[in-house]
């Protein structure tokens, strides 16, 4: 019995009650009596059938809304919750050409009563409520109908919540609560009345016809038996007594079990108020103070689970963003800090899948540098590889945010762009530029972009595209990405321009770490570190090294005479005539002052002495070009250089013992007149191996210097002319 219903009766238990016995008590014939209490109880049934009736419809529509939702028409296997809390004993999907596409459950056959239509028949096999299903774009695609059985399960329930016996009219097998032939004598005088009139069937039955209307779509009889009160006179104190008491009782249990549930709630709520999502109130009844109470538990467990789902995000995002901090500050690995950034977020913002692309500064096209959740996202549904990310700038999705700097997200469908044929398909998209600087350490507009690159971003507001692109797509759960997730994404692009940026600087501060700033050649730190390494590679393989020590003959004449900045440009062009001259393999250092190495792999003494042959040549043939600082007017500067050669494992079994041989050959080559080279002597003092040179003269007392021009060279040097 529902709260108002409650109320009712308390009001004439406690008011009407004693006039009503009153009235009964001086009524002109009992039968007037027995006549308004049949009425009154007719009304109060009726009254009750249409509220039942009321919240089954009700019922029905929610069954019908929550299979909408939660199947429509791609899952019936998720409707099958609806039949099983039970909302409803079936239901059907049916389409706009009234096509059955699908059933769950076991609904009655047809016709229905349809809550919403009272004037669709006499003759029903069930009762539904049905809601209109349709897509995202507003297209129908049919009716849910949730379903319940019209029998005498249904008749038992009215007339239980009515106080009175029902009979549902209509078809051959009427189903009634009344027994025997009292059946068939209320159908026979419910047919002849008109929808809210009151008959009598003759066996003292009084029939009331129910009116139909949306909510209550059945045609109903109610039927109540009629009283023939006996000794009325003679119990009449009795039953005023009787009635104050239970008047009395029912005031103060109505009271009670109204204010008792309204008291737990409003205590309740003051303690979620305060903070404690735990309260739960006991439902008692199920009126509406009933629902109420229901409806705050499962909003209470619903905001419980939220915090609860909230307070796993952020530990999920903390985590991600610890993740990435380590990362960030414990390797200069680019494809591995690009991967950890986009695993974190596709997890903070729930996407399916996620690319982070680079920009090539040369072609103007963006290449895929990361990528996840590509599996049937190629063109036609198939799958897309990461070597086959590559969007032009200016072109798609991906191209588009690149060149004009500005993210985007949306619908495809609806916002548009058209995709590119290299870029993953998608529903939905959330895409973020991000500007990492380029080698000069700029991201301006176009700077470190090739023409074609630039062009590519004409038209586009914005003149600045962007270095990088990351993109997400498709969120569990079919919601659109919204602009929370945008701020999230931009933080974890501007993580990504960092970190490139990081390992740019890294990079050349590691190069500068290991290069002699003036000549451009390594520095003498990373002599060590290659001798060593080329060492160990020889060894291995069997191979020789050659190893020559290179200096400058008579360099300290040339700062004194010309001055240091004409001797740094006299270093700087000796460094660039030995990489000319040297093989790509080849390595070559300034150790300290006018003094280089050169490092030849897979190179005997012999080769050794052929490439000592042309460096010589090299920096001899042709004067070096300076200009006075003093007049500055240009001069040229002859430079000649001595060389000892000497060779792994023939002169030493580690990498400084080879390197101390060489600069032992040095030594001998500027004591033998400069200009020239040696090789070492070999371990034990043997004779030097100048027969091996092509050619180069020995004396009798031991190895000298051979003459830069005598080995693979067709003369004499030719003397070089000094301009004043």
């Amino acid at each position: 019995m529902t709260l108002r219903a409650r109320l009712a009766v308390a009001f004439l238990a406690v008011v009407l009650g004693p006039v009503l016995l009153g009235a009964g008590f001086v009524a002109a014939t009992v039968g007037t009596v027995t006549n308004n209490r049949a009425n009154e109880r007719l009304d109060l049934a009726a009254t009750g059938v249409r509220t039942t009736m009321n919240a089954l419809c009700q019922r029905l529509r929610t069954a019908a809304q929550a299979a909408a939702t939660l199947g429509g028409a791609a899952d019936p296997a998720a409707v099958e919750r609806v039949v099983d809390q039970p909302l409803a004993s079936g239901v059907q999907l049916v389409d706009p050409r009234g096509e059955v596409v699908y059933t769950v459950g076991t609904p009655p056959a047809k016709p229905w009563a349809d809550c919403a239509d009272a004037d669709a028949g006499d003759a029903f096999a069930g009762i539904c409520a049905h809601v209109a299903l349709v897509d995202a774009d507003g297209h129908a695609l049919g009716d849910v109908y949730a379903v319940e059985p019209v029998d005498q399960s249904l008749a038992q329930r009215l007339a239980a919540a009515t106080g009175a016996a029902v009979t549902v009219l209509g078809g051959d097998g009427a189903w009634s609560t009344e027994r025997g032939s009292d059946r068939d004598r209320v159908a026979r005088v419910a047919d002849t009345l008109r929808a809210g009139a009151v008959g009598e069937t003759g066996s003292g039955r009084w029939v009331r016809r129910v009116a139909r209307g949306e909510g209550q779509p059945l045609p109903l009889a109610l039927s109540v038996g009629g009283e023939q009160p006996r000794a009325l006179y003679a119990v009449l104190a009795a039953v005023v007594a009787l009635t104050g008491l239970l008047s009395l009782a029912a005031a103060w249990w109505l009271a009670r079990s109204t204010a008792r549930p309204l008291t737990e709630l409003s205590r309740a709520v003051d303690r979620m108020a305060a903070g404690d999502l735990g309260v739960r109130v006991p439902v008692r009844t199920g009126d509406e103070v009933g629902r109420l109470a229901a409806t705050f538990n499962r909003m209470a467990r619903e905001t419980q689970d939220y915090l609860r789902a909230l307070t796993v995000s952020r530990d999920q995002l903390r985590r991600h963003l610890g993740l990435l901090g380590d990362t960030l500050s414990s390797t200069h690995d680019v494809n591995r800090i690009l991967e950890v950034i986009l695993e974190s977020a596709l997890s903070a913002t729930g996407a399916k899948a996620g690319v982070l692309l680079l920009a090539d500064p040369t072609s103007g096209v963006l290449i895929g540098r990361c990528a996840d959740g590509l599996d049937g996202r190629g063109p036609g549904g198939g799958p897309l590889r990461i070597e086959d990310l590559r969007v032009l700038l200016g072109e798609g999705l991906l191209g588009a945010v690149a060149a004009s700097g500005e993210a985007r997200r949306g619908l495809v469908e609806r916002d548009g762009p058209r995709l590119a044929a290299g870029e993953p398909r998608c529903r939905t998209y959330v895409a973020v530029p991000f500007a990492a600087a380029g080698p000069d350490g700029v991201a301006g507009p176009t700077g470190g972009l090739s023409a074609a690159a630039a062009d590519a971003v004409q038209g586009f507001e914005s003149p600045a595209p962007a270095r990088g692109v990351l993109a997400l797509y498709d969120r569990h759960g079919f919601d659109e990405f919204d602009d929370a997730d945008m701020v999230t994404l931009r933080t974890f692009a501007g993580q990504a321009a960092v970190a490139l940026d990081n390992v740019r600087v890294h990079r050349e501060a590691q190069r500068l770490s290991l290069t002699d700033p003036l000549t451009g050649l390594s520095n003498y730190r990373y002599l060590k570190d290659s001798l060593r390494r080329e060492v160990e590679r020889a060894s291995r393989f069997g191979h020789q090294l050659a190893v020559l020590a290179l200096d400058l003959d008579h360099f300290k004449d040339v700062n004194d005479t010309y001055g240091h900045a004409a001797g740094d440009a006299v270093l700087a062009e000796f460094a660039r005539r030995i990489r000319v001259e040297i093989r790509e393999v080849d390595l070559a250092f300034r150790q300290g002052g006018e003094e280089f190495v050169v490092l030849l792999p897979e190179t005997d003494a012999a080769g050794g002495a052929v490439v000592a042959e042309r460096l010589g040549a090299a920096i001899r043939r042709t004067p070096v070009l300076v200009r006075s600082a003093r007049t500055g007017n240009p001069r040229r500067i002859p430079v000649t250089v001595s060389i000892g050669i000497a060779v792994y494992p023939d002169h030493g079994t580690t990498g400084a013992a080879v390197l101390e041989a060489a600069d032992d050959a040095l030594y001998q080559a500027k004591s033998g007149g400069r200009d020239g080279f040696r090789v070492a002597r070999t371990r034990g003092d043997g004779p030097a191996p100048d027969a091996e040179l092509a050619g180069a003269a020995v004396a009798a007392g031991g190895p000298q210097t051979v003459p830069i021009g005598s080995v693979g060279s067709p003369g004499p040097p030719t003397d070089v002319t000094t301009e004043p």
